[in-house]
């Protein structure tokens, strides 16, 4: 029996004859129910940094540290916070997992206590007049002008523009005596968070998803390690592990960094290409959905990663065709290797106006990789933004594909864009204005 369990067990059993009104207020105690991987650090400190796999805690710690400063509970601050910022991977992560999920912070709360929340403002208001901002990693510019003395940070890893918003966070947190701040991710070696690991005043806690097994569906945990246990995506997801780059992969971070954009100039030529799946069951593969740009000096860049996963034919064309138009592009770039006709016909059932080229692979994976993985070495290729799966894929990827065995969807659509755009002399530019 791990210590959690043991805990939460021995706690249930002092339960039993307490009063309905007792078990209320003890249900919300989170000093009796924690690990002590998911209490704040004591001594001086400025970020608190949790990582964990999935499933093991990390949205509850982050929402239970946000719910103690704001009341000033014991042991996390002497007296309530009053300006707070939530920033997570988009505002709807912020509204769906960190304030409105299972374990965000409507629902920890005891009636008496619960902040309101003004989706139409970004705001959570506590009955004490704390209150609590929404901002996203997708927009770093939002983090201009308002002030906090704490912030809490979700999935830092997966924020499109991680510096630049991580940046204008420090600048906010000059109110109070100490502001401080709580990372909650699963870890990705991005430039950022190694940044961090060597950074003063911080304080880091880690925890796998096998520890919180006690609060998981049954057999999840179990599931999930045979499936991944051991692999090198089972090391990240679920051990929580910061993973170096895989020697011998075509593509490395360090190098994608410094490629990196905020965004694209003017562009001479856009496409969409698609990667479609076989079927449309729970263990199909992605179907992988990547934007890309040419401007006239040759140089690509890659937009968006509006991949899909477990769609139906009609979702991922849907999904091709508002990416079309939404980034104006000119032609959709649609393998057929698996679907034939039917790829182009259901895209067309959704618009029979779009621009469609069918191209098919005639040589593996591997070998029609390794030309536009030259073109990044060259220099001629440009991330606008971070684009974390799509870059987890290129940095994993070698002569065997994947270590984890399956499909590189988004590595497949990614080449498939960028080899029309720069390695296909029928991809001539045209006039445009952005």
């Amino acid at each position: 029996m791990s210590a959690c369990n043991g805990k939460a067990k021995g706690n249930a059993k002092l339960l039993e004859n307490l009063r309905d009104e007792d078990l209320v207020e003890i249900s919300f105690d989170w000093q009796l129910w924690a690990r002590e991987d998911q209490l704040p650090p004591r001594g001086d400190w400025h970020t608190w940094l949790v990582l964990g796999g999935r499933g093991a805690g990390k949205t509850r710690t982050g929402a239970e540290w946000v719910r103690g400063m704001a009341l000033g509970l014991p042991g996390f601050s002497d007296r309530p916070v009053e300006r707070i910022a939530l920033v997570g991977e988009t505002l709807e992560d912020v509204r769906s997992v960190m304030i409105e999920g299972e374990s965000g912070l409507l629902a920890i709360h005891p009636k008496a206590q619960r902040p309101h929340f003004e989706i139409s403002k970004r705001l959570l208001t506590w009955p004490n007049g704390s209150i609590a901002q929404m901002y996203s990693g997708n927009r770093p510019d939002g983090l201009r002008g308002p002030q906090f003395a704490a912030a809490w940070c979700d999935e830092l890893c997966k924020w499109r523009y991680p510096q630049e918003t991580w940046d204008m966070l420090q600048f906010t947190l000059r109110l109070g005596e100490q502001p401080r701040q709580i990372v909650t991710t699963t870890p990705r070696p991005i430039a950022l968070l190694k940044q961090l690991l060597k950074s003063e005043g911080l304080q880091i806690d880690s925890s796998t998803t096998s520890i919180n097994k006690a609060f998981l569906a049954a057999g999840f945990v179990k599931r999930i390690n045979e499936q991944f246990g051991g692999t090198r995506l089972g090391r990240q997801e679920l051990e929580a592990q910061i993973l170096d780059d895989r020697l011998d992969a075509l593509w490395h971070r360090g190098s994608l960094d410094q490629l990196r954009q905020k965004e694209a100039p003017e562009l001479t030529r856009i496409v969409v290409a698609v990667d479609p799946p076989v079927t449309s069951h729970a263990k199909s593969d992605a179907c992988g959905i990547i934007v890309a740009g040419l401007c006239k000096q040759g140089r690509s860049y890659v937009l968006s990663d509006e991949t899909l996963s477990k769609a139906s034919p009609l979702k991922w064309a849907r999904a091709v065709v508002s990416a079309f138009h939404h980034f104006e592009a000119d032609r959709i770039i649609a393998e057929v290797n698996q679907g034939g006709e039917m790829v182009e016909a259901v895209i067309r059932q959704v618009d029979r106006s779009v621009a469609i080229t069918s191209v098919r692979a005639t040589r593996g994976k591997y070998i029609r990789a390794e030309p536009v993985a030259a073109l990044y070495e060259q220099g001629r290729v440009h991330h606008v933004g971070s684009l974390p799966l799509l870059e987890d894929e290129l940095c994993d990827f070698g002569p065997g594909g994947l270590t984890n065995g399956k499909s590189p969807d988004r590595l497949d659509a990614l080449v498939w864009a960028l080899t029309y755009l720069m390695l296909n002399k029928g991809a001539a530019p045209r006039v445009r204005s952005i």
